[in-house]
């Protein structure tokens, strides 16, 4: 078998070209570039198979086989194109326009054969916003939302309605991208005073009476799907511009569970604040979600909506599992710094961070092992160009577009399932290439006169609350100060002693021999004068608090995450680290 190279589609100012990808990153010489300067749209084919774009004339569709035209499609005022999940049909979208010699318009939703370019059928969409038709996996069931209504026709047969789903007025809905039985989830605005609906049907029982799963909730002028790979269970992100309590100037979201077999749920979160990203691992058994204020925190969840892990809380706002679901990239675009995480799942593990400023796109390679990076306008008009990184966190390659030039999409060529094995994560970093950039300085600015000498001075201090300064206090207040906290810090670490000697449990559920004893010296201490080493002591002493109360929990049954064991294995570290401070 011949080693496939995923390729890339790159779409910007000066046209679109495609190009291998690791590790040759040559241009594909039997694909004739596209010099047009309005290249509107592009995509892949969801199997691979076909490649297709517009160019401001018309719609071209080559083969991805051998990278030759095999379509031509003459509609210069087409916007927005998507193929069917089978490659059967490429659908094309162009702006409804009215004229005084047509008042009825032409059809502009259109199917095509994307091995000929023939005219399947042609529908009227009015708006671009959700105007892709959904679909089953297998391309049985097709539907399209009309005046508030869901049609479904069955087996490409475009000319007869065969259901239409109507009790109520429809937002949104979706098709489960799975094969019989199929399943259909729908969102139901509330009127004033009313809860709105999420409601999940097998198709086709479509009466108010049948919902398989049902789901009510307020505040709510959209609703987002989010399905797991096999179409069993649906996730209902609902928003609201507006929070009505006040109490969020970015409006208000909240996350719904719904199941196949009936079950339902609200998603606790654990922080206040917005909804910035949901995604299924492709195993399918757990979902991602970051919310909160920033910092966002980043949980995991089972298919019971209870936390499973927890990622931390820091500046994020996109989660990527790469197409195994063995990888994920934790990282924050937009407005934050881009800062990249790379997750080992199946350990709970941190594989390597890297870093992604101003990237305004991410997209994981079908092998699993490369991620590309691009800065693309028009978000961002400075500085374009795309990189691709190797999952150590290693940069491979590079792009830069010049000033003059503008990169507006980077795709990754799509390949039908299995084509690609899922292989053992290693640690070890890949050769790679230094960025033709220089990286901003991590270095706080000093002025001249106070450079080459020694600074106590902290940015932020390590994002810790800021304490108050003690140099407005009396030497008399000092004093007394220093001997209340001594006498406070001295309490609590005998109390950390205390529990940490009677609630020593093995991981396994056996109780081990007893910690020994804490030398007098730490037990007796008092803090010191230098504010420094007084910060460092209590922090030590916080994450004894913290690990005294873990064997509590460990000791009472409850399974702890690997996390919170590996923090227990390090008692024994803190105490010594805290002797040594009071020596």
């Amino acid at each position: 078998m011949a080693f496939t190279i995923p390729c890339l589609a790159v779409r910007g100012s000066t046209g679109i070209g495609i190009s291998q990808g690791p590790p040759t990153y040559d241009a594909v010489s039997s694909f004739r570039k596209d010099d047009s300067k309005n290249c509107k749209a592009m995509a892949f084919s969801h199997k691979g198979k076909y490649f297709a774009w517009i160019n401001g004339m018309v719609v071209k569709v080559v083969l991805c086989e051998t990278w030759q035209v095999v379509a031509t499609i003459d509609r210069p005022k087409v916007q927005a194109l998507e193929f069917s999940p089978q490659d059967t049909y490429l659908m094309t979208w162009e702006p409804f326009v009215v004229s005084p010699a047509n008042q009825q318009s032409t059809p502009n939703l259109c199917f095509w054969d994307p091995k000929s370019g023939n005219l399947v059928k042609s529908f009227v969409h009015k708006k671009q916003t959700d105007w892709e038709p959904e679909w089953s996996k297998d391309e049985k069931v097709c539907g399209m939302l009309i005046n508030n209504d869901v049609v479904l026709y069955e087996d490409s047969n475009f000319d007869k309605i065969l259901h239409r789903i109507n009790m109520a007025k429809i937002g949104r809905f979706s098709i489960a991208p799975s094969t019989a039985p199929y399943h259909v989830a729908c969102h139901m605005p509330g009127k004033s005073g009313q809860p709105s609906f999420g409601r999940l049907f097998q198709y086709p029982k479509f009466q108010a009476s049948q919902p398989i799963a049902n789901k009510s909730f307020f505040q709510d002028d959209r609703v987002d799907f989010y399905w797991n790979k096999h179409g069993t269970s649906v996730l209902l992100l609902s928003s609201a511009e507006v929070d009505k309590t006040g109490s969020s100037y970015y409006g208000k979201q909240t996350l719904h569970y719904l199941d196949t077999k009936g079950q339902t749920a609200l998603v606790t979160l654990g922080k206040e604040g917005p909804i910035h990203a949901v995604q299924w691992s492709p195993k399918q058994t757990e979902f991602l979600a970051i919310y909160g204020f920033m910092p966002s925190k980043a949980t995991l969840f089972n298919m019971k909506c209870e936390p499973v892990f927890e990622f931390g809380t820091k500046h994020r706002n996109t989660i990527c599992f790469n197409p195994f679901g063995n990888i994920m990239i934790l990282t924050g675009f937009g407005n934050l710094r881009g800062g990249v995480e790379l997750w080992d799942m199946e350990k709970r593990k941190l594989i390597a961070t890297s870093d992604a400023p101003d990237s305004t796109l991410l997209e994981w390679s079908p092998d699993g092992e490369h991620y590309m990076t691009a800065t693309t306008a028009p978000r961002l008009r400075m500085s374009n160009g795309f990189k691709i990184f190797h999952y150590t966190g290693t940069l491979l390659y590079e792009r830069p577009w010049n000033k003059q030039e503008e990169l507006w999409q980077v795709s990754w060529q799509k390949f039908p399932e299995g084509t690609f094995k899922e292989k053992p994560i290693s640690y070890k970093a890949v050769e790679g290439i230094a960025p033709s950039q220089p990286q901003a300085s991590k270095q706080v600015y000093r002025p001249p006169s106070a450079r080459g000498q020694p600074s106590t001075f902290k940015l932020h201090d390590e994002l810790d609350d800021p304490k108050p300064t003690e140099s407005n206090l009396s030497k008399n207040a000092l004093k007394i100060k220093k001997k209340r906290e001594a006498k406070k810090a001295k309490k609590e670490l005998e109390a950390a002693q205390s529990q940490t000697l009677s609630s020593s449990v093995a991981e396994n559920g056996q109780t081990n021999n007893p910690t020994p004893k804490v030398s007098s010296v730490i037990t007796n201490f008092e803090l010191s004068e230098d504010p420094e080493i007084n910060k460092k002591m209590k922090k030590i002493k916080q994450k004894l608090e913290q690990i005294s109360k873990l064997k509590e929990q460990q000791a009472q049954g409850k399974q702890l995450e690997i996390n919170q064991l590996d923090k227990i294995k390090k008692e024994s570290e803190l105490l010594k680290e805290l002797e040594q401070l009071v020596l």
